[in-house]
């Protein structure tokens, strides 16, 4: 979780709306969570977000991107 969070804040929302390509949020820990629904221990994704990342458009990463922000404030608050 430490890498996650700062590359999601620096991602933030300004970077979002960048013109270049939305980077995957893949952080090379690749290990699900007992969570409900579970989420990626290093990217806070969920299995379905992960299976269709390489299928996404640009506005679809964009939200993912939104909920993994949300997901880590919820995790850190």
């Amino acid at each position: 979780m430490d890498q996650l969070v700062p590359r999601a804040h620096r991602i933030g929302a300004a970077g979002l709306f960048d013109s270049e390509p939305i980077p995957s949020p893949c952080s090379s820990v690749c290990r699900m969570s007992a969570a409900t629904p579970p989420l990626c221990e290093g990217c806070f994704r969920t299995l379905g977000e992960i299976a269709g990342w390489s299928r996404m458009d640009e506005a679809d990463k964009r939200q993912v991107w939104l909920h993994i922000a949300q997901r880590v404030a919820e995790t850190t608050a």
